[in-house]
């Protein structure tokens, strides 16, 4: 066995790096700072580069200039930081680039409490980008997570052309496990579909799959590369026609929410004769997990279902595993913002919300209190 101690932080560095990444911006902010901290140390060594802008635009600036050049990119932040990220995020997606984004979420509003963790930031990063496209959200619970997570992010950024978030928080990011090297999920690694040299290349059509277009890096040799972020036809000119951009539009929504069962990622702890279904997702599953155990000692068997993609919302999985039980709460640590989902694709209005947000975590004995009969 080969062992580390590691925080969340260095697990999403390391997990970049085993997946291709090869270019890193950011700029400091707690609680993410050690993720620039770690890839300052890893990257350079294995032929990538690490800058720190002179601010977060900047920083996911050079992240978008890096991946049109071709490079696995990936940027980490915190609450404020992703406000200023918002303009390039809607790049990103009209101009259809490849990019990580991790957002080690810390109390808000605004500066909030830098060293307090929380989930508030859940709902800003779904609905990051003017036009209210969808994005793909990963959310870790455990170190472990946070470097298999990573992987499949950059899968993910690379095969849909598209930002893909991270959405960590301090609880995660800063605490430190034991991790066996030996058992962390690796996931093959994917590539951007490069454009096939035979063809006329129109940097907007779809390639084979149908849901997204063949890349061709800035720069590339003896053709020409073109990136928008106006409103634009196959050919990537700049157009007004409503046929053309709404065949566009609608592609860069299906081509997430259509497929969003092929990358569902989740936990399922099911308890036979359980009448009551928790769902939750990051740092407070794991006391939503212990809360269970407890109930159980006590005769009171609850099931957890633990969400680790949130965006695009994976109703298939939430109606399936929800549909035999009489009760369904919801832990999470902001106000209450995914509960709504919840209540949407269940079509009900009796869920148990357990929130908490005041810059601690909650509870296994607060989450077992509004549990108990």
């Amino acid at each position: 066995m080969r062992k580390v101690f590691w925080e969340g932080n260095e697990a999403v560095a390391w997990g970049a790096l085993h997946a291709g990444c090869r270019f890193f911006a950011g700029y400091p902010i707690t609680p993410a700072t050690t993720i620039l901290h770690t890839m300052l140390r890893i990257l350079p060594p294995n032929g990538g580069i690490v800058m720190q802008g002179e601010d977060e635009i900047a920083s996911i600036g050079f992240c978008i200039g890096a991946s049109m050049a071709g490079y696995k990119a990936m940027t980490a932040t915190s609450g404020p930081g992703i406000s200023l990220y918002s303009e390039n995020i809607s790049f990103a997606i009209a101009c259809e680039i490849p990019l990580v984004i991790v957002d080690v979420q810390r109390l808000g509003p605004s500066t909030g409490s830098a060293t307090r963790g929380a989930d508030g930031d859940v709902q800003f990063i779904r609905w990051s980008n003017t036009g209210g496209f969808p994005t793909i959200v990963l959310c870790p619970t455990t170190v472990s997570d946070c470097y298999s997570l990573t992987i499949h992010a950059f899968n993910l950024a690379e095969r849909f052309r598209c930002p893909v978030f991270i959405a960590s928080n301090k609880e995660i990011g800063m605490t430190r496990e034991v991790i066996d090297l030996d058992e962390l999920e690796k996931p093959p690694l994917l590539d951007r579909m490069e454009a096939p040299k035979e063809e006329v290349y129109l940097p907007y059509r779809v390639s084979s799959d149908g849901r997204v277009p063949y890349f061709l890096p800035i720069g590339a040799r003896g053709r020409l590369s073109r990136f928008t972020s106006s409103t634009h036809g196959e050919d990537g000119y700049i157009t007004t026609n409503p046929e053309h951009i709404e065949r566009q539009n609608r592609r860069l929504e299906e081509k997430l929410i259509s497929s969003v069962d092929e990358f569902t990622f989740y936990d399922y702890f099911h308890k036979d004769n359980a009448d009551t279904l928790v769902i939750s997702y990051g740092i407070t599953a794991r006391s939503a997990l212990e809360a269970a155990r407890t109930l159980e000692s006590k005769a009171q068997t609850v099931s957890l279902l633990v969400l680790k993609t949130l965006w695009p919302v994976p109703e298939k999985l939430i109606r399936e595993k929800a549909k035999d039980y009489e009760r369904i709460a919801v832990v999470e640590m902001n106000t209450g913002q995914y509960v709504r989902e919840i209540s949407r694709v269940l079509c009900r209005d009796d869920i148990i919300s357990i929130t908490k947000m005041n810059g601690t975590l909650i509870t296994p004995e607060e989450i077992e209190r509004s549990l108990s009969k």
